[in-house]
């Protein structure tokens, strides 16, 4: 046999084994690897979900007891009935989780990561030959787009359907008891009526000013020295007055010094439900779902007179459910660096602190922009989109303060 030829098959072979126990290491090593990342993803996708959902429960808290539980107990003080007070709270939750969401995906992710980095875990991470932006990011950002998902579900489906049954529930409330709306030296806006009201006790007014307008557009100005309120009892009346001294002045809209006074010794005045509600089909563009704005946006579009104002208002709407719902991814990202950067000592402190001022300075930012937007006619996309692209160039600005770190 020839030796040489044997020798170069051996090791052949030889070569061979190592080439297969070669890739069967990269191979092993790889499944290590993507087993470590899976067990490093589940991990911080757990962090992440615990702090968001206690941070949930405490933002919902808040907002429930500053927007709901004030009004409920005035509601309990006119005598209404303890289960319309139930409802009226039930159709309430959409608008309280709708504002709890965003803010629960900012501070509960400031927490968790500033909790990882003052505990180490970042540093174990980098020590490991991991990198905390690529293995953090991408759940931080998955998490943010579907708390944003579930927020613009309840912002486009959940809120509108709950104000309009909240609305149905109140105008059934204030038929059985009027007193709802009527308090001692307050001013009520009903719509496009004003009622100014003098000493209330029992269910007698001393003094009340009625201003609204007649059918013919004229200003009508209706005043009585005594009055007593009583329960509707005709449909779509929501209230009566029972006046004592009442004068009835009414301005002619074409002849400034043209009018008409009107005395009685005794009056009745029917408020009808339509006070209370939004003449423009009653249905306000925040009881609407994005796809109803649209097309009324459109309508509004087609007519050749329509007004600016009433058209920037649905335009705002439209753009708010989706910049407060979209709000939370923006939030996610700006969590990261932040908690990164300043969490390395007392993160979870520190991320509680700067997660509540960022939520107070962000809420302000919106309605600020959305007051000007409704009453200075600031386009409103921009009026609801400004803020969040001031959160996401404040997340690129300590996104790439930290990449630098």
């Amino acid at each position: 046999m020839d030796f040489e030829k044997i020798k170069e098959t051996a090791i052949q072979k030889f070569f061979l084994i190592l080439a297969f126990l070669k890739r069967k290491y990269i191979g092993l090593k790889f499944r290590y690897r993507m087993y470590k990342t899976n067990y490093l993803v589940r991990y911080i996708v757990k962090e992440l979900l615990i702090y968001f959902f206690v941070m949930f429960l405490f933002y919902f808290l808040v907002f429930f007891v500053n927007q709901i539980l004030v009004m409920m107990l005035k509601l309990l003080g006119k005598n209404l009935p303890f289960w319309d007070v139930v409802l009226l709270m039930f159709y309430s939750i959409p608008s309280i989780i709708s504002q709890t969401a965003p803010f629960a995906v900012l501070t509960g992710f400031l927490m968790c990561l500033g909790r990882m980095n003052s505990d180490n875990e970042i540093l174990i991470l980098r020590a490991s030959g991991q990198n905390p932006r690529s293995v953090i990011l991408i759940p931080v950002l998955i998490i943010g787009l579907i708390v944003s998902v579930f927020s613009f579900f309840v912002n486009d489906f959940l809120l509108p359907a709950g104000l309009i049954k909240y609305k149905e529930q109140y105008l059934i409330s204030i038929s059985r008891n009027p007193f709802i709306e009527i308090e001692s030296n307050t001013v009520k806006h009903l719509n496009e009526n004003t009622i100014v009201t003098g000493e209330v006790k029992n269910s007698s007014i001393s003094d009340i000013v009625f201003l609204d307008r007649d059918d013919e557009g004229n200003q009508r100005i209706i005043i009585a020295k005594k009055s007593s309120v009583d329960t509707a009892e005709e449909n779509g009346v929501s209230m009566q007055l029972n006046m004592n001294d009442a004068s009835i002045f009414v301005l002619d809209k074409k002849d400034e010094n043209d009018y008409n006074l009107i005395t009685a010794d005794k009056m009745r005045m029917n408020i009808f439900e339509s006070s209370f509600i939004d003449p423009m089909t009653g249905v306000s563009p925040n009881e609407m779902t994005t796809y109803d704005i649209h097309k009324e946006i459109k309508k509004i579009k087609q007519q050749e007179d329509y007004q600016k104002e009433t058209l920037n208002q649905y335009v705002i709407e439209f753009n708010k459910k989706y910049a407060l719902s979209f709000g939370a991814l923006f939030f996610a990202f700006l969590a990261l660096p932040l908690a990164l950067i300043f969490g390395k000592q007392n993160g979870v402190f520190i991320g509680l602190i700067v997660g509540v001022l960022i939520s107070v300075l962000y809420w302000s930012l919106i309605w600020i922009f959305m007051l000007a937007g409704y009453r200075n006619g600031l386009n409103g996309f921009l009026a609801m989109w400004i803020p969040n692209f001031v959160i996401g160039a404040a997340g690129l600005g300590f996104y790439s303060v930290m990449v630098k770190q």
